[in-house]
């Protein structure tokens, strides 16, 4: 048996962290939540056990990450040049291509059992990507869905389209992983080691590079809380 729909979401801003513990705290949430969708399977309905949904907020050093039907010539640096610049290589098995994450990009990590919300794992991408919209909205940009290429770009359709707003997940049993990575004050010169996505003919961006200001600590906390508002807004959730 299924059990009833939990729209609450456990909210935790881990701050600074490396990539791989991270993914492995995501990791063991995700099993947590799969563990329980199999053992209602076996009780009553009376007698399953809501499933949990987090949202995490994490900011990496650098690294950049390759999904597992990513192309590994899109990583354009060697072992050499990743020292040089500090920077770190995983393998990882979200979706999608290459990206970099960093010093000054907010990531959210949503692991949600999406039988609690909508089983429809493009309604899920795009949800995503609605709530990026809403939240740079508030800041006079215009965000925007780019036809077969996932995230939140800037002038789709034009020679200078770029994306602000990379995003790739992971499901199993429809619980997710992984997320989306928002360039805030991003030093964007790290995109130039890949073709980020595998897209070679559209740019990077960064709210700081299109406000032309650099967000303060006081800012990115504002920034959190428009993100957490449109989240709960777009996937009809609370926070708790």
């Amino acid at each position: 048996m299924t059990a009833t729909q939990n729209r609450s979401l456990n909210f935790s801003d881990l701050g600074l962290m490396d990539y791989l513990p991270a993914f492995e705290y995501q990791e063991k949430l995700m099993k947590e939540i799969i563990d329980i969708k199999l053992a209602n399977r076996e009780k009553s309905e009376s007698e399953t056990v809501e499933t949990p949904n987090y949202l995490l907020f994490v900011e990496h050093p650098h690294v950049y990450t390759i999904g597992k039907s990513g192309d590994e010539h899109n990583m354009l640096a060697n072992s050499a040049k990743l020292k040089e610049i500090d920077a770190t290589y995983v393998k990882t098995n979200r979706g999608g291509d290459i990206t970099y994450h960093g010093f000054g990009q907010l990531v959210g990590y949503p692991v949600l059992d999406l039988d609690n919300f909508k089983s429809d794992i493009f309604l899920y991408m795009r949800n995503l990507e609605e709530v990026i919209i809403r939240t740079i909205a508030e800041y006079g940009l215009t965000g925007e869905r780019s036809e077969g290429q996932t995230g939140v770009w800037m002038d789709v359709g034009k020679p200078y389209a770029r994306k602000i707003c990379a995003m790739g997940v992971k499901t199993s049993k429809w619980v997710t992983m992984h997320g989306f990575g928002l360039n805030v004050n991003t030093d964007l010169r790290y995109f130039e080691y890949i073709i980020p996505c595998g897209i070679k003919d559209k740019a990077v961006t960064s709210l700081q590079r299109e406000l032309e200001r650099k967000f303060t600590d006081e800012d990115i906390a504002e920034l959190k809380e428009k993100i957490k508002k449109h989240f709960t807004e777009v996937f009809e959730a609370t926070l708790i």
